[in-house]
Parts: structure tokens; sequence; C-alpha cells
């Protein structure tokens, strides 16, 4: 039997709904009397919360494995979670036999009980999926920064060729109401000012009441001390009127909106099963726009995906032109194991794949750069979240989502006034506005 550890370290990998999944092992580990360390290399415990999205994620997990082992030989108390583990977990405990406990995504409410069992000498596997029954298991949030990520559904039935998620996550299950907003009233009592909602389709929450997103919005938007409310990551499909509508009405809704389309080609969005065209799309954007006209447009973007060709890739490039992003995501198509894209004819090579990236790369970070040009001059209030490098440097976020840059003595949590001055691809400079007394 080896002695429990006393100490843990989380490192997670990928989307933000991993950020808040290894947020929650902390809390998990916290609460049974364990100490949060530093760095990988001083903990008992070592959590590698994974993603599965790209290509090479397994490998990479074994290598992160690899450099766990320290110079004596010995190694801490490893556990392979998230979505790696969900997929891969039997192969893992094969391969790897440093490793004590794997568990997925839907599972690790069980983490204690597994690290006790790793404890007593018995490797723990759990990657059962019940539909959000770890949520009941997990503690009250406990937060100790201005912004916070909150999980309200989980899973996807769309079923894009080129994707994994519905076979790590399950299929699309929301959260209940209450659970939901007691969530968001703990965070907002632990000083959260800012709530993300956050699901593989958030936008497709509902309850069975026939609630939908826009109604949680509204509601969180109704406690006094929540500032801010954003939501990621969106699907076309589930972008209901209720929701445009609180881009207009709602004033804590910020003016941002993550919508990825993938393709600019109708024949390739066809093939990747995502059930919408690109004139839809457009239609889309045009009506949120309306609704909200500053808002900042982000999007996600395959590149090379199986039997792209030229003109397809030209057709995205309109496509981009026609939205104009604030920011945008873009990846080369990687097969992944068991989705119907990975074994479609006509892979498109890699030469290509990376000179269409750079091509597209090139044409958002042009458009990142007009956007934030765009916003020079604006006054606008910062949630201040962290120190800048430099001396007297805070680092913030605009409602745009910007990153923004200021001196100020201001303290992590305060929000404050600016000016925005000047712009780059990244982020925006902005100055302190003093305010007028009342």
């Amino acid at each position: 039997m080896n002695a429990p550890p006393k100490s843990f370290h989380v490192k997670s990998f990928g989307c933000q709904m991993n950020v808040y999944d290894g947020e929650r092992m902390a809390e998990l580990l916290g609460a049974e009397g364990m100490v949060a360390a530093a760095d990988a290399g001083a903990a008992d415990l070592v959590v590698l919360n994974t993603c599965h999205i790209r290509e090479k994620a397994a490998e990479k997990v074994y290598s992160d494995i690899g450099r766990l082992r320290r110079d004596d030989g010995s190694t801490p108390m490893i556990a392979v979670a998230g979505c790696v583990a969900q997929a891969e977990g039997a192969e893992i405990t094969r391969r790897a036999k440093s490793v004590d406990i794997v568990v997925g995504p839907q599972a690790y409410h069980r983490l204690p009980e597994m690290v006790a069992e790793a404890a007593a000498g018995r490797r723990a596997l759990d990657t059962d999926m019940p539909a959000l029954s770890k949520f009941d298991a997990l503690p009250r949030r406990r937060k100790q920064g201005p912004s916070a990520f909150l999980t309200v559904q989980e899973g996807c039935d769309k079923f894009c060729t080129y994707c994994v998620v519905p076979y790590t996550r399950g299929a699309e299950v929301s959260r209940p109401w209450d659970a939901v907003i007691d969530e968001a009233k703990a965070l907002a009592d632990a000083g959260a000012r800012e709530i993300t909602l956050l699901g593989q389709n958030v936008n497709a929450w509902t309850d069975e009441r026939g609630r939908g997103l826009h109604d949680l919005i509204e509601a969180i938007a109704a406690m006094p001390t929540i500032a801010r409310i954003r939501y990621t990551t969106s699907h076309p499909n589930d972008m209901a009127d209720g929701l445009i509508a609180a881009h207009r009405d709602v004033e804590k809704l910020m003016p941002f909106l993550h919508l990825p389309v993938q393709s600019g080609s109708d024949r390739v969005l066809k093939a990747m099963n995502r059930s919408h065209d690109v004139a839809s799309y457009l239609k889309l954007i045009d009506r949120v726009r309306a609704a909200r006209p500053d808002i900042a447009i982000s999007g996600d973007y395959i590149v090379g995906f199986p039997g792209e060709t030229d003109a397809d890739f030209e057709a995205t490039l309109d496509a981009i032109r026609a939205v104009g992003h604030a920011q945008a995501f873009s990846f080369k198509y990687s097969p992944r194991p068991g989705t119907p894209a990975a074994t479609m004819g006509d892979q498109v090579p890699e030469a290509v794949m990376d000179e269409r990236l750079q091509r597209l790369q090139a044409l958002v970070r042009e458009q990142a750069i007009a956007f934030n040009a765009a916003t020079i001059g604006r006054t606008t209030d910062v949630l201040v979240e962290r120190k800048g490098k430099l001396p007297g440097q805070m680092l913030g976020k605009s409602p745009w989502l910007q990153s923004v840059l200021i001196d100020s003595a201001a303290k992590v949590g305060d929000m404050v006034e600016v000016e925005i001055v000047s712009g780059g691809p990244n982020s925006v400079q902005a100055v302190e506005r003093v305010r007028a007394a009342a």
C-alpha cells in the first residue's frame, strides 16, 4: 500500500470545458484535504486532463507521462482524465504502467475514491458515461478570481464527421435549471463578477419547461454582483430568436459571439454533416449584428478536410471576408480514429494544408487588427484579471473579449473605466479614466 497523496497538480489541455473540469477536480481534491502544488514536479498526484480533438493527442499523453519520471526513477501518482481517457482508457492502462488512474469526463466526481484505490495498490479505471450525475457529487464552488466558467450543457448530437465529441462526451444533456442557478449564486458569493456559460453546444440548453439559454442568461443577469455574462461554444442550428434578442436586451450579456462555421464551401459543409449552409450562416450573423451592432464575432475553421479543393478553400476565404472577425480559431484537419471522415478518400496533402492554413490565418490576423483598430477611442469598462508583465501593468478583458493592457493601481477583480488608445492583433492598450464623483 502506498502513502495517500497529500498534494496534487492538475494540468488541463484543450477547451474551456476542460478548464472547468480541471477546476472542479481541484476542488474535489481540496475538499479531501489535499493541497495544490504549483508544478507537477512537486506534487504527490498529477492529473493530466486531456483533450482528444487534435491528431496525436494520445501520443502527447504518453510523452507527458514520461516527463513525470523523476531523477531517482520514481513517479508521482498519475491520473489520466478527460477525453483521451474516455476514448483510449484500456490502451492507456496497457501501455503506461506508471498510470494509476484513468477517469473519463463524466466520471471524475469519483476521483477521490479512485485515488484511495490507487493508494491501496489497485489501478482504477472508470469511463462510464452517466447523464450528469457527476454534478450532484461535486463540492460547492469556491472561486478565487473575477471570471468563472460554469458548465450548463454537455455532449453533442450533431455527429459532425470529423469530431470525436459525441463519442467522448456523450449525447446532448442539459443540466437542470436549479442546479445551474445554484452554482451561479455560489460563484457570485465567492467573488466572481463574470460568468461564462459552457457547453459543447451551449445554446442547445433547454429544460422540461421549454426554457432556453436566454432565460438562464436573464436569471443570472438579475444577480446583483454579476456584472458580465458570456457563453460558448454555440452551434448555428441552435441560435434561437430569444438568444439573439438577449444580445439586444440584456445589458450584462457581453457583445461577443463564438459561432463556428468550419468551412465556407457548401459541398464541404455537407461532407462534414454540418446541417447548415454558408448562406444561412451569413444570414444568422446579419441577424445577430442587427440586434447588437458592435458585437465581436469569433469562429472556427478547418482547412484540408478530405476532398477540399482549391475552389472550396477560396470559398472559405470569401466567407471569412463576409463575416469580418474579431478573432477566429483555425486548424488543419486531423483524422480522429472512429470518425467517418478518417476513412474518407481524397485526403489533402500536408503541404497543401500548411499553405492554406497560413493564408487563412493571415486573413484572420488582418481582420483582428482591423477590429481592434476600430475600437481605438472607445471608452469602456475593463474587468481586471491579473498583473501584466511590466511593473504597474494590469491585464483585463474588454466587453469584446479583447486583452487590454493598462497602467493602473487597480486590483484584480476591479472594473476600471478606460479609453482604448492603440491596438494590435492580440491585444489593445488603454489608459484609465478617472470617474466623475457621484
